[in-house]
């Protein structure tokens, strides 16, 4: 059986998936603005780092529900959590730092999989 036909509905659905997550949290750490640059502070970095934050996870949370330069904003995104799964989740001997990296380095996984499909038929880039 074939399944090829279903390519351009699992993009869709993969790509809604990912954004909602980057979409809710970065409306969270909207809302929660302050509560964000505290927690960006405690961890060492500049407080511009929590506008960052927001701007990358709902714009580019956004952009991929679009299906709107899927493939880049993908790869984007996939730097992102490495870079952020570095800073906040490195401390390997904690059992719950562990799988919060882990998590995100399966949301990495997750990200390169769009970028190497694409956004499919049902996305800006396929009304191109």
């Amino acid at each position: 059986m074939q399944l090829e036909y279903q390519n351009d509905t699992v993009a869709l659905m993969s790509r809604l998936f990912m954004s909602s997550l980057f979409i809710l949290y970065g409306y969270f750490k909207l809302t929660g603005y302050a509560g964000t640059v505290a927690y960006m502070t405690k961890l060492g970095l500049p407080s511009f780092c929590a506008a960052l934050a927001v701007i990358i996870e709902l714009g580019g949370g956004i952009l991929i529900l679009l299906g709107y330069q899927t493939r880049l904003v993908s790869y984007g995104l996939a730097l992102y959590v490495i870079i952020a799964a570095l800073i906040a989740h490195r401390h390997f001997a904690d059992s719950n730092q562990l799988s919060h990296f882990m998590k995100n380095m399966a949301i990495v996984g997750g990200f390169l999989a769009i970028a190497a499909s694409g956004g499919g038929a049902y996305s800006l880039d396929g009304r191109k």
